[in-house]
């Protein structure tokens, strides 16, 4: 098996008001020197092996996990840890 963690944000230009009101709340409570925060959604899949798992999991998020228009995405793949 095959860990593919997806890390999806929004595209730059893309208004986040949940990231605003984070970045306003941390300069509120005197984290200044934050300047911005963007939110975004992280997905963690177990794939098995023998198949494209690039191929596929750019399909899912394609089709499924991500919004193309307003959001962006890239992958990781690594060895799953056998509990």
């Amino acid at each position: 098996m095959k860990k593919v963690t997806v890390y999806i944000t929004l595209k730059q230009g893309v208004l986040d008001p949940q990231g605003k009101a984070i970045q306003e709340s941390l300069n509120s409570l005197g984290y200044n020197e934050i300047q911005q925060a963007r939110v975004g959604k992280t997905i963690e899949l177990l794939v098995e092996e023998g198949v494209d798992i690039d191929t596929r999991v750019k399909e899912a998020c394609e089709k499924l996990l991500a919004n193309p228009v307003i959001e962006d995405y890239h992958f990781d793949v690594e060895e799953a840890v056998k509990s």
